[in-house]
C-alpha cells in the first residue's frame, strides 16, 4: 500500500471517528421538556413561587422535544397546528383544562366528559406535553405581558416610567381610540362602555382577567378616562363604567377579550424563549379569538 493510501486511510478513519464522536454528543445533549422549564426558571430573574400554575399539566416532562410552540391559550385548535407542525411542547400562558389550577373537579366535569375527554386524548395520541407558564411572566421586574401588549399597541414611548400599565397617549376620543385599538391588534369583536366622545389623554391597560379590584384601582385614577382590558365581569366591572357614565365622570371601558388582551404578551414571551433555547425549533402559535358578529 502506497503513503498516499495510508494517508488517505487515516484521514478517512479519523473523519469517520469525528462524526461518531459529533453524533454521540448530539444524542447526549438531547432537549428534554423538563430542561427548557429548568432553564425559563433560571431566567425569569425572580425566586421561583412554592406556589405556582407554572407547571407540567399534561405528558411526560422527560419527553424529548422536537419543537416547542408557545401560545396564549392551549386550545385544541392551537394543538392540532402545533402537532401539525412537529412541535411537541406547548408552553401556554393560559390553562389547557378550562380551570385557572387545572382542577377538574372545580369544573363538576366527569373524567369522561366528551369535550375534556377528546382533548385530552389528542394531547396522548400525539405525546404532546404541555407547561403553564403564567404567574413568573407577569411578575417578572416589567410584566411580559404588559410589555408584548404595549409594543403591538405601539405605545412603548407612552408607557408610564413608574407604573408599566399607565400611559399618557395623544388627546384623541374615545370613538377613535377604540377603532386604532381594533384595528392595531387584529380584533373582529371589540366592546365599549362610554361616551363615544369623551376626549382621552390617559389610559389604564390591565390585560386579561385581573379582577374587579385591580380594574377599579386602576379607574379610580383621577387622570385615567379609560381602562383597557380584557375579561371583566359584566355585574361587576361593566356595571361601575356604566354607573360612572350615568353619573357624569369621564370614565370608559374598553373590553377587549381575554385571548387578544394578552396574546402580543405570550408572542413577547416567544422571542425572550429564544434567546436561550436554541436546539429545537420555538414558534409563536397565536390562539384564535373565539367571539365574531353576524353581518348585518
Amino acid at each position: 500500500m502506497s503513503n498516499g493510501s495510508i494517508r488517505a486511510g487515516i484521514a478517512l478513519f479519523f473523519a469517520l471517528a469525528s462524526v461518531a464522536a459529533n453524533s454521540a454528543a448530539a444524542q447526549a445533549k438531547k432537549l428534554t421538556a423538563r430542561e427548557v422549564a429548568t432553564r425559563i426558571q433560571a431566567h425569569v430573574g425572580i425566586p421561583w413561587m412554592a406556589e405556582t400554575v407554572d407547571t407540567f399539566v399534561a405528558g411526560d416532562p422527560d419527553t424529548e422535544v422536537k419543537g416547542i410552540a408557545v401560545t396564549m391559550m392551549a386550545t385544541l385548535d392551537v394543538l392540532q397546528r402545533a402537532a401539525s407542525a412537529g412541535q411537541n411542547l406547548i408552553v401556554t400562558h393560559e390553562p389547557t383544562f378550562f380551570n385557572h389550577h387545572e382542577k377538574i373537579d372545580d369544573l363538576e366535569l366527569k373524567e369522561n366528559d366528551p369535550v375534556l375527554a377528546a382533548k385530552r386524548a389528542f394531547i396522548r395520541e400525539h405525546k404532546l406535553v404541555v407547561w403553564r407558564f403564567h404567574d413568573h411572566w407577569h411578575r417578572m421586574k416589567r410584566d411580559g405581558i404588559e410589555t408584548g401588549m404595549a409594543r403591538a399597541l405601539g405605545w412603548e414611548s407612552f408607557q408610564d416610567s413608574g407604573n408599566q400599565y399607565l400611559f399618557a397617549i395623544p388627546e384623541t376620543d374615545l370613538g377613535h381610540l377604540a377603532g386604532d385599538v381594533k384595528s392595531r391588534l387584529g380584533i373582529r369583536v371589540l366592546r365599549v362602555v362610554g361616551d363615544p366622545m369623551l376626549k382621552v389623554k390617559k389610559v389604564a391597560v390591565v390585560p386579561g382577567a385581573s379582577g374587579f379590584t385591580k380594574e377599579t384601582r386602576a379607574l379610580e385614577i383621577d387622570d385615567v378616562q379609560v381602562l383597557i382590558t380584557g375579561e371583566p365581569r359584566e355585574w361587576e366591572t361593566v356595571e361601575y363604567v356604566a354607573d360612572a357614565v350615568t353619573e357624569g365622570k369621564p370614565k370608559a371601558l374598553i373590553i377587549l377579550g381575554h385571548i387578544p388582551s394578552e396574546q402580543a404578551g405570550m408572542e413577547e414571551a416567544t422571542q425572550w424563549l429564544k434567546t436561550f433555547v436554541s436546539e429545537v425549533p420555538v414558534e409563536f402559535v397565536p390562539a384564535r379569538e373565539p367571539f365574531w358578529e353576524p353581518k348585518q
